[in-house]
Formats: structure tokens, sequence, C-alpha cells
């Protein structure tokens, strides 16, 4: 039999922080726990900041009966002489049954101790508070609290709670509250509970009393509300989904209102009073013309058909968390960007301060700069730009705003009259700063941003800070996706290896074959699209050099992906296995006089015509060398490699050693597998 099932746990306000952080594996915890218990069915899953609510519209009545079988020693163990030993004993003592009771049953080896047992499903109800003892017990929120003499813990205390089977009050208690048919609409109707009699009369009632419990409901609300202010004003409103969904968690009613502030703070930078609206109070950033204005909207959870008080409330909260960030601004104006202060801020224990790391970061930069052969009068420009780009960390609206980092060095910067290139720079030093994120906007910005990140990995490498597992506490491998993500986009010739090595004498007890196979492992992560050989066979070949990785692995890649692919593999894995006993830095010297068959002399001439040619693409390349195909299987059925005179078959392997070499300049064929 089917029944409704409302499971209602009632709380004082969730935060939406760490609600959220965890929403996403709320559904499979409670799933799971069913599915032990043999309940396992549909259910949805609803929340206010009040309350969590899951929802099963056809739920099992009792646990479907089930047998279980149980087999035991054989009988010639079991029973000597037709009387029972301890082992028979044992068995009938698991089985619940007398000796006399057991049965024995042939599965191919002879006759075996047998009992099948049929088991009686559990009502659902004498399991669900257990069941949901143990799923709050399962959620993770981080910090928990404690509250009257309880020893126990939860994110926040649960003031009411319900276990309803249709119209019946299933029986349980959570941290001392015990089920009932009581909940609360909200707040500002009323704070004395309701009574339900039934599933259906609790989404009845909880709609009547102010409560939109469905959370898809009230985000298109809001969405259907900012859509109306936009027409309305002729605005266009910033839609963060971040901050969408804490508004949507935290609001039981909502409803989007427009609020403004004074005009002058526009003369802030619109970051920061966007960043301000957002982490202090919720609101979001409204423009016109793609400017901001000096308008907010905030999402009232107020149920009330006044709400011009909630406007000016929210506009008297607004101004002084504003006039605070104005006279942080001011204040840094007047102190200038400096980096002096740097001095005394630790970076890491054991790597100097936050200066000395940005002397660690001009040596990389002046180095990059060469390799890529910067123009020489943006040399000194770039030394400026590093020694100032964590400047800002001073800073008083920073140390606000820990995440105006770099931006503010910006502002600042262009305050300064700094060089364009230098203020850009500070901005997107830290770019790549997500999987979707923009990357820095020139070749100078992106060295700036790269000897950031090289440093961060050639430093803490070497203090032993390594990722290990989930834990990547300096966002590493961030970084080096970052390097990796950049050298592709502005086709920098960047030799990862190379530039660790000559580096190297800048950090004591550096690990250069850990910090390179940690590099190589973050590739595999940027190329996750393409067959992981056809990377393997890039980077066996040697090849460090990031560009020209990517454009090696994009080359090979839809040839390895081609239908006749197969065909050309068993070929070339004839030619690797040939030469796998070569030494392959040796001269390969090959003598035309030596040659006794056509099918050589064609293949030497075809391959010579492929080596003295200037390809302007590894495609172009890889497309001669495939074309190979034909000579090579000519040649491996008419000519005997293993020639009885040495000579000849030195000349006959160098050859086939030399075909190889031409390919494993793109990349060693052998690692790859389809």
């Amino acid at each position: 039999m089917l029944k409704p099932l409302l499971i209602e746990i009632g709380v004082e306000e969730l935060p939406a922080i760490p609600f959220l952080k965890e929403l996403s594996n709320i559904e499979k915890k409670w799933s799971d726990i069913l599915e032990k218990n043999s309940l396992l069915c549909n259910f949805d899953l609803f929340y206010t900041p009040r309350r969590l609510v899951l929802w099963h519209r056809e739920f099992q009545v009792k646990q479907e009966d089930s047998e279980v079988e149980n087999i035991g020693a054989p009988k010639s163990i079991a029973f000597k002489d037709g009387v029972a030993t301890p082992a028979a004993a044992s068995f009938a003592s698991k089985c619940g049954i007398s000796v006399d009771e057991i049965l024995f049953k042939d599965f191919g080896k002879g006759e075996v101790l047998y009992h099948k047992q049929k088991i009686s499903g559990a009502f659902s109800k004498e399991l669900l508070n257990n069941m949901v003892n143990e799923f709050v017990a399962s959620l993770n929120f981080g910090k928990s609290m404690r509250w009257g003499s309880r020893s126990d813990s939860f994110i926040r205390p649960i003031r009411f709670f319900s276990i309803m089977m249709d119209n019946e009050i299933v029986e349980g208690e959570l941290f001392g509250v015990k089920s009932s048919n009581l909940s609360y609409g909200h707040r500002m109707d009323s704070y004395e509970p309701f009574i339900f009699n039934d599933v259906g009369d609790y989404f009845c009632k909880l709609d009547k009393y102010g409560v939109v419990l469905y959370q898809d409901e009230r985000r298109e609300k809001i969405l259907k509300q900012i859509k109306d202010i936009e027409i309305k004003h002729n605005v266009k409103i910033e839609l963060d989904l971040e901050l969408l969904d804490e508004v949507v968690a935290i609001t039981e009613y909502p409803t989007a209102l427009l609020g403004k502030f004074d005009e002058e703070f526009l003369e802030l930078p619109a970051e920061v009073i966007v960043t301000s609206m957002k982490s202090n109070q919720r609101y979001f950033a409204v423009y016109k013309n793609e400017k901001l204005t000096n308008n907010f909207v905030v999402v009232s959870n107020a149920l009330t058909n006044d709400f011009g008080y909630i406007i000016s409330g929210n506009e008297k909260v607004l101004r002084p968390r504003l006039a605070d960030a104005m006279f942080f601004y001011k204040n840094d104006i007047k102190n200038g960007l400096s980096n002096e202060g740097l001095k005394k801020l630790v970076f890491v224990e054991g790597l100097g301060t936050v200066y000395d790391k940005c002397e660690r970061e001009a040596k990389i930069a002046s180095y990059l700069a060469e390799i890529l052969k910067i123009d020489k009068k943006d040399i000194e420009l770039l030394q400026k730009a590093v020694m100032l780009s964590k400047a800002d960390l001073m800073s008083e609206m920073v140390y606000e705003f820990t995440e105006l980092q770099g931006l503010m060095g910006y502002y600042y910067s262009k305050i300064a009259k700094n060089d364009e290139k230098i203020s850009l720079a500070l901005k997107e030093q830290y770019l790549p700063s997500g999987e979707n994120s923009e990357l820095p906007s020139s070749i100078f910005s992106s060295i700036v941003a790269m000897s950031n990140k090289i440093d961060n990995l050639m430093a803490l490498f070497s203090a032993g800070k390594i990722p290990t597992g989930s834990k990547d506490p300096f966002a590493l491998r961030r970084a080096a996706l970052g390097v990796v993500k950049i050298a592709i986009e502005h086709k920098l010739d960047i030799d990862f290896k190379a530039i660790f090595e000559d580096l190297k004498e800048n950090y004591k007890n550096l690990d250069l074959k850990v910090l390179n196979e940690f590099f190589i492992e973050r590739l595999y992560k940027i190329f996750d699209s393409v067959n992981p050989t056809v990377l393997k066979a890039v980077i066996s070949s040697g090849e460090r050099n990031i560009y020209k990785i990517y454009q090696k692995v994009e080359a090979l890649n839809p040839f390895v992906e081609s239908d006749n692919f197969k065909d050309y593999s068993a070929t070339f894995k004839r030619v690797a296995n040939i030469v796998k006993d070569i030494e392959m830095n040796s001269s390969l010297n090959i003598e035309e006089t030596l040659f006794e068959q056509d099918e050589e002399r064609d293949l030497y001439n075809s391959f010579k015509k492929i080596k003295t040619s200037n390809f302007v693409t590894f495609d172009e390349e890889l497309e001669a060398l495939f074309s190979l195909k034909p000579q090579l299987d000519s040649f491996f059925e008419k000519v005997f490699v293993n020639h009885e005179d040495e000579k000849i078959k030195t000349n006959r392997k160098n050859l086939i050693a030399q075909v190889y070499l031409g390919f494993r300049n793109i990349a060693d064929i052998k690692e790859i597998t389809i």
C-alpha cells in the first residue's frame, strides 16, 4: 500500500551560504537512507530559511517481505553417524531454529545445511524516526551550534518537527522535539503555530499563511519582479546567480524592490559599490546605458502592502556602508600606491615577505621577457608592474574587501598616472581566476600574471606545500592551469621544464621531478576532450613547450579519431617495434649504396623529400608522414630487415629509425592506443 509522506524539519533561520554548499548532497543522502531501508522512492526536497521538507507523493506503508537463504557446512561435517556436531548446532542457532528443522540441499558438490527464512517487512512508521535522525546527523554545514541543555548540535536549533503519513502523525523525536501536526507560517503573519490535518492541508495552509514553499517558485517570482522593474524604469539589473541563490534561500515570500543611494557615491569605482552591496546587503546592482546607477534592488521577505518603509530602511542601512567605502577610497588615494608595507607582510612561513615574493616574480618576469623577446622599452615597465602588483594589499579598501585585490591596484595606479600597461597588468594579474574566467588581454599582462603563478608553484613546492587529494589551499592546480591557458591563448613559446630548471636557484629544496610531474598532470586536465594517449604520445616525445604541445595534440588527434587510423596504427606500431633496440641518439647513417631492393630506395627517397620540406604547420607535417604508409607496407612485405650482412641489416634499421624519429618530432606513436 502507498500513502503520501511529509517530513518537515523546522529550524531557526538557516544561514544561506553553508546551507547552499551542502544543498547538492542533501537529496543523495536521503535517497541513500531510503535505499538502505528498502523504501526507495521518488521524492521532492523543498526549503525555506525556516524549514527543510521531504515530500513523497507515494510512500510504502510497509517494507516488502523477503526471503533469506542460509547455507551452512557440508552434511558430512555437520552430522557424524546421524548425530549433530557443534557445526549443526551453530547453524541452527544462527537461523533461529532447532537442529531437527535443518534441511539439506545439493548445489552440485554434495549436500550442505540449508534453511530458507521468510522475513516480514517492517512497517515504515516504525523505521522513519531513526531514518530522519540518521539523515539529519549526516548533513554537513560546517559549524554547528548547541542550544538549551543539549549536548548534540545542528546548524540551527530545531523548533518544530513533523512526520505525517497521509493524515496520521508518525511517532518520532528530533533534538528533543516530538513529531506533531503543528507548523508555522510566515513570521509576519503570526508567531503562533497552525494545525494541519493531513499532508494536503499542510500545503494549503502554508500558502494561506504567507510561505512560498517551492524554491523554484520563489526564484521565478523574483526573476519576474526584476524583469518588471527593468521594463518600468528602463534599466538593466545585474543577475548574479550566486546572489540569486542566496536570496531564494533566505526568503519565504520574496518581493523585489527598487531603492536608491546618494549620487555622490558614484565617484567610487563601480566594482566597490557592487561588492559592498552584494557582500553586506545582498543587493542587486542596477545599470543604465551600461553604466552603474545610484539604484539597487533588494529582495524583501516582508508580508505587507506598504513597502515604503522597507525601501527607506534599506537605503538608510546602505548609506553608512558606502560612506565607509568612500572614506577608505580617499584615504588610499591620499596615501598612494606603495609597496613598502609589503616588507612587513609575511607571504608564507619560510618563504619571506610579500615584498620578497615580488622580487622573485620580477626575476621571473625578466626571464620571460627575454625568451619572449619583449620590446626593450617594456622591460622597465614590467619590473615596475610586478613590484607594484601586491601593493594594494596594504590599502584600506582591500583590507575591507579582499576580493578587490588587483582591481584596486588598477584604479590607484591609474590615479597615480602610471602607464596604462602597468595599470591593466595589476588588474589582470590573478587571471584566470576560475574555470571559465577571462584571460589576461595582452602579452605584457600575461607575463605579470604568469610570474605570479610560476612563483607560487616553485616557492610553495619548495616549501613542501604540495596539493594532496582534494586539498589545495594555495590553488596551485589553478595556477598551473592558468599558465597553460595563457600560453595557449597568446601563442607563447613557454617551455615549462626549462623555466623551472633555469630559475631553480632562487628556490631551495625544490624537487624539479615532482613539480614537472604535477604540471604534466594539469595538461591532462586541459586536454580532457581528446584521447589521453595522444597527449601521452606528445609528452613522451620530450616536448615541454606548452603552445607546441597544444599544436601537436590538435594536429594529431583528428588522425587518431579518423576511421582508418587502425590501419595506420598497425603499420606505425611495426615501425616502433623494429627500432625499440636501437640507440636513437646515435648518428643513424644511411648508405644508399647498400640498398638492394626498390622498396628500400622508394621509402628512402619519399622520406628524404619530407625531411627536407619546410612545413608551416604540424598538420601538414603529419599528413606527409602518414602518406608514407604505402611505402612502409611494401618495405615490410618485400624487405627482410634482419639481413645476414650486418651492414645491410644496420642500414635498413637506420632507415626505419629515421622514419620513426620523423614522427617522434611530433609524438611517440607507440604510445597511442584506440
